[in-house]
């Protein structure tokens, strides 16, 4: 193998590493908003998103209190300081999950109600929406590793089309695992 054929070897690994790595992010990415999508069980991922006003800064609820599930059906929202407790109990009545919060004096209960047919229904379509912004995407890191492997110099165009099939072979990988993730994320919805 010479100098030139090893050099070329490497930037196609390099450009296969760089797409695997971004890919992962837009699969983590899409798992981060599903896990915000409530179903039919308690699951303190869904508080995820709710910042809490703080003594003057806008900080995540995980960062001022614990938040368990007793049952399926309950969030225990424990406050590690006692003045945070309205402020936690205003931000989840102001966010756009429908949850009511009960005080408790030092903690708060939330029960979640049985989802209706319709809510579930909109839910498997924001899932589906989440699930379509990944695979795009994913078309997206795509386009431009098959750029790259187009402006590695000194390859013949059958090192391109393999650098192309490899590229396509990783996108075909990680569009299944959008469509694993999204079909998981649907049953636990409609189940």
């Amino acid at each position: 193998m010479t100098p030139q054929e090893a050099l070329t070897m490497a930037d196609m690994k390099a450009i296969q590493a760089d797409t695997r790595e971004k890919m992962g992010k837009a699969i983590e990415s899409l798992e981060n908003n599903l896990s915000v999508l409530r179903t039919g069980r308690a699951n303190p991922g869904i508080l995820k998103k709710i910042v809490v006003e703080y003594y003057g800064s806008t900080v995540p609820i995980d960062q001022v209190a614990s938040i368990t599930t007793p049952d399926a059906r309950t969030l225990v929202i424990t406050p590690w300081d006692r003045g945070a407790l309205n402020p936690i109990e205003k931000a989840i009545r102001d966010s756009d999950l429908g949850l009511n919060p009960n005080n408790k004096g030092d903690t708060i209960f939330i029960s979640l109600p049985m989802l209706t047919e319709e809510r579930r229904k909109d839910l498997v379509k924001n899932a589906k929406n989440y699930a379509e912004d990944a695979r795009i995407a994913i078309r997206n890191i795509r386009k431009h590793g098959l750029d790259e492997v187009k402006k590695v110099e000194g390859i013949g165009d059958d090192e391109i089309k393999r650098g192309e099939a490899e590229v396509q072979k990783i996108t075909d990988e990680f569009v299944a695992k959008v469509d694993q993730t999204f079909q998981k994320k649907e049953q636990e919805i409609l189940g």
